[in-house]
C-alpha cells in the first residue's frame, strides 16, 4: 500500500511562489502516474496537474496558463507542483494523488486515482 504526505504550503502574497512536496512511501517498487488536485471553500475538487509513471508527460488545465510545473524525483518518491505568480484564486487545499501501481497515463480524471494524501492548505493573500 502506498501512502502520501504533502508538504509546502502556507500563507504567501499576490505574485509569490511555492513549491508542495508529495513524499510516497509504503509499495514504491511500481511506477504510477501521478497528480494534483485542490479544492477551495465551498468548491468541488479540480484537477492542477498530472504527470505520468516515467515522468515523461504532463498534463495542466487551460485555466493555469503556465503558472504550475509538476515533476517528479524518483529516486525519492517525490512528486513536486512549483506554483508561480500565484493568485489568490488560487487559494484552496491541496492534494497529492497517485493511480495505482502500474498505471503510468498522466490524466486529468479524478476517480482515477485511488490513492489521496491529506492535503496542505496554500492561502494566497491580496
Amino acid at each position: 500500500q502506498v501512502q502520501l504526505v504533502e508538504s509546502g504550503g502556507g500563507l504567501v502574497t499576490a505574485g509569490g511562489s511555492l513549491r508542495l512536496s508529495c513524499a510516497a512511501s509504503g509499495n514504491t517498487s511500481s511506477k504510477y502516474a501521478m497528480g494534483w488536485f485542490r479544492q477551495a471553500p465551498g468548491k468541488e475538487r479540480e484537477f492542477v496537474a498530472s504527470i505520468s509513471g516515467n515522468g515523461g508527460n504532463t498534463y495542466y488545465p487551460d485555466f493555469l496558463k503556465g503558472r504550475f510545473t509538476i515533476s517528479r524525483d524518483g529516486g525519492k518518491n517525490t512528486v513536486y507542483l512549483q506554483m508561480d505568480s500565484l493568485e489568490p484564486e488560487d487559494t484552496a487545499v491541496y492534494y497529492c494523488a497517485a493511480r495505482r501501481p502500474g498505471q503510468f497515463t498522466a490524466t486529468a480524471v479524478r476517480f482515477l486515482y485511488k490513492i489521496w494524501g491529506q492535503g496542505t492548505q496554500v492561502t494566497v493573500s491580496s
